[in-house]
This record gives structure tokens, sequence and C-alpha cells, in this order.
């Protein structure tokens, strides 16, 4: 494997799990902590959580790995017949479906529909139940989804 496709392997690995913990956080106690408060405190926090998330290191990380993800995906496509080209194209696409994909399909609808709810509404606490549930349960997708991106790339540096 060249020095420059190892390393463009390493970061998309990095990144992907980066993000696979990010996600895994949610879904293992953040989310969870959040379903036992009250719903307006629920949606409050979480409110505050999707508008201070859009920063330029999250975006770096996300996008930035969604990058790597494409051009491994890519370069394995066109032409590199080494061992490891199959497992990061599967890294690859896996990280562009199961982390860009589900969220821009997903969670960024989902959140762009809790934004504009009041937190002490009664519609708060009926789009928040929802939310809890379908916001959730995508996140829990996008976690294995990027968790099995970082074990194809490391594979993939075989």
């Amino acid at each position: 494997m060249q020095s420059w496709l190892f390393v463009l392997t390493v970061l998309a690995a990095l990144g992907s799990g980066l993000m696979a913990g990010l996600f895994f956080a949610f879904s293992a106690f953040i989310m969870q902590a959040f379903a036992t408060r009250p719903a307006a405190v629920g949606i409050a926090a979480m409110q505050s959580i999707n508008e201070t998330i859009l920063n330029p290191v999250f975006f770096l990380l996300f996008f930035g790995t969604a990058v790597l993800s494409l051009i491994l995906a890519i370069l394995a496509v066109i032409g590199s017949d080494d061992a490891g080209s199959g497992w990061r194209l599967a890294g690859g696409l896996l990280y562009l479906i199961g982390a860009i994909g589900i969220t821009m399909r997903w969670n960024v609808p989902l959140n762009n529909g809790l934004a504009q709810v009041m937190p002490e509404s009664p519609e708060g606490a009926a789009v928040w139940a929802r939310y809890l549930k379908v916001w959730t349960r995508w996140n829990h997708v996008r976690t294995v989804a990027c968790l099995a991106a970082t074990a194809s790339f490391i594979l993939g540096m075989r």
C-alpha cells in the first residue's frame, strides 16, 4: 500500500471512529438521560446541542471524513486491486450511507422540526415523544454504520 493511501485510510478510520463514539454517546446515555427529564427540559437541552454542534470542528470531522470516504471508495473502484481495496470501499460506503445519508434523511429533518417547537408547549411534548423514539432509532444505525466503517478502514490497511 502506498504511503499516501495509508495516511488517507488512517484518517478515515480515525474520523469514522470519532463519529461512532459521538453517536454512541447519544445512543447509550445522552438520549436516555433526556428522556427521564420533563419534555421541556429535554427539548431545550437537545435544541441547545443541535445549535452548538454546528461549528467548524464538527463540520471538519463529519464532512472531512465523508470526503476521505468518497476518495477511498472511488480509488477502490477505479483501480486499486490490493487486498484492502474491498475493505476501503466498504468503509467508504458505510460512512457515506450510514453517517451522511441517514443524518441528512432522518436526523437533520427531525432536528429542524424540534427547533420549531416551544419546549413548554403541548405540541412540544408530542413532538418530543416522537423525536426521542425515531431520532434515537436512526442514531443507533449511524453508530453501527460508523463503527463498521472504522473496522473496514482498519482492515483496508492490510
